[in-house]
């Protein structure tokens, strides 16, 4: 079988999606469908809708596109079994039913942004940089029952730098993982894969999870000192972003936190506070130092560098919490 004879079903939703999907296109793989998302509502009244990164990428270059409620429907159950799919691949999408996992005699891989079985779950890049990770990692495995537990084929290891952000993180594995995706089709057409399970990986060192993140999730607990809370912070920028209540002459904003710069020494000051110095910087107190905020941004305002926000920043005695 070469690659324009395997018929291959694609699944994913956000950018990260994109990359793998695009590589198969551009290499003339045989893409016969793509499945994602239904489109979201948005706006102040929910009367607009907005499509998925994968979507509109499918769309823009004529690729069949399905886009299922509920994985279970049986109408959608018909028309993906009429794509006749010898191989399915997902990547940044949702857990699929065995009906639609089992389906491809060849199977169904997923693309995971970790080195499993560290980090299953659905935010894996933002928990290996809050953990202060040194490195992460792509795997390539086939689906089976339980989320993100299936036989692993292939993985690819990336350092995390202590200036990386889960952007930076992010971009690095989406393009290792167009790489890896190609790689991993095309041993499975030379029928050179040999799926090994997930135990055989396993380490001395505990196993973490990679739950999804709620807004609660990033709320910034100075109590943890400044390598733990700067980590933190790193690992949710941009996006969702850390965040914390500022308190300056007695009015309490939200503040989300983007990027900061460590400072170890015994701090003057109690954990909490701000210190401000004129018009250039702005630091937190923590128990083995201190913090110095280099971009923030608060409720309603835009994302600012510290020097542009402190332009217009006036307050007497200053805290978060």
């Amino acid at each position: 079988m070469t690659k324009e004879d395997l018929r291959i079903v694609y699944m994913g939703t956000p950018d990260f999606a994109v990359e793998s999907l695009r590589r198969l296109v551009e290499g003339g793989y045989n893409v016969v469908g793509v499945i994602t998302m239904p489109d979201k509502p948005m706006g102040r009244h929910q009367d607009q809708l907005s499509q998925s990164a994968v979507k509109k990428y499918a769309v823009e270059h004529g690729l069949k596109l399905l886009q299922p409620v509920k994985l279970k429907d049986p109408d959608f159950i018909e028309e993906l079994r009429s794509l006749k799919a010898d191989l399915q691949i997902v990547v940044a999408f949702r857990m699929l039913p065995e009906v639609v996992w089992a389906m491809p005699h060849l199977g169904t891989f997923n693309l995971h942004a970790s080195l499993l079985p560290q980090y299953r779950g659905a935010a894996p890049i933002n928990w290996a940089v809050i953990n202060g990770d040194t490195e992460t990692g792509i795997t390539t495995f086939f689906l089976q029952q339980e989320i993100d537990t299936g036989n692993i084929i292939q993985q690819v290891k990336v350092s995390i730098l202590d200036t990386d952000n889960v952007e930076n993180v992010h971009d690095k594995l989406m393009m290792l993982g167009g790489d890896l995706v190609l790689e991993t089709v095309d041993n499975i057409i030379a029928d050179n894969v040999r799926p090994i399970p997930q135990e055989q990986f396993a380490s001395e060192e505990p196993l973490r999870s990679a739950p999804k993140i709620f807004k609660e999730t990033c709320q910034i607990d100075w109590a943890c000192g400044v390598k733990r809370t700067y980590d933190f912070i790193r690992g949710l920028s941009p996006y969702p972003a850390a965040w914390t209540t500022l308190v300056a002459n007695g009015k309490e904003q939200m503040l989300k936190i983007f990027k900061t710069e460590k400072e170890f020494c015994t701090p003057t000051a109690p954990v909490g506070t701000v210190l401000l110095d004129g018009k250039k910087s702005m630091k937190v107190a923590l128990k083995d130092g201190y913090l110095n905020l280099l971009e923030i941004q608060l409720a309603g305002k835009k994302r600012m560098h510290i020097e542009d926000f402190l332009r217009g920043f006036h307050a007497e005695e200053v805290c978060v919490r």
